[in-house]
């Protein structure tokens, strides 16, 4: 069963997930392009590429989608990005916290050993 310190913790993970919110799966990037006129100015030297142009990428029934954003939309969803990531963040240590619960549970049975490997155990640490 969990400790003190192991309830603890998932309380204040489930605390933190419960503050964040709204969230947006996938990636926000940032790209800036070259056209396809040569005499533009993102064809010189040195190049000024066209942009910012902002893409919301993410995965629908396996299949990757992309959006484009316009900055004002950056700007009220960015944090709804952020939001996403932390909760990922969160289930993590909540899995790991359940996952090292589980596994120090007494009541799963001890692995037999082969016969004769109390004798091999003990050649080994003779050996070091």
């Amino acid at each position: 069963m969990p400790s003190a310190a192991q309830r603890a913790a998932a309380k204040r993970i489930a605390g933190e997930i419960a503050k964040i919110g709204y969230v947006l799966p996938g990636t926000l990037t940032k790209r800036y392009l070259t056209c396809t006129h040569q005499g533009c100015r993102c064809h010189g030297d040195p190049p000024r590429l066209h942009g910012p142009y902002w893409y919301w990428t993410r995965k629908v029934n396996g299949k990757t989608v992309t959006k484009s954003l316009r900055e004002e939309q950056v700007e009220d969803y960015r944090s709804w990005f952020e939001n996403e990531k932390r909760l990922r963040r969160l289930v993590g240590e909540l899995e790991q916290l359940s996952l090292d619960i589980f596994s120090a549970d007494p009541r799963w049975p001890r692995p037999r050993r082969k016969a004769g490997a109390e004798a091999v155990d003990e050649a080994r640490s003779a050996d070091s």
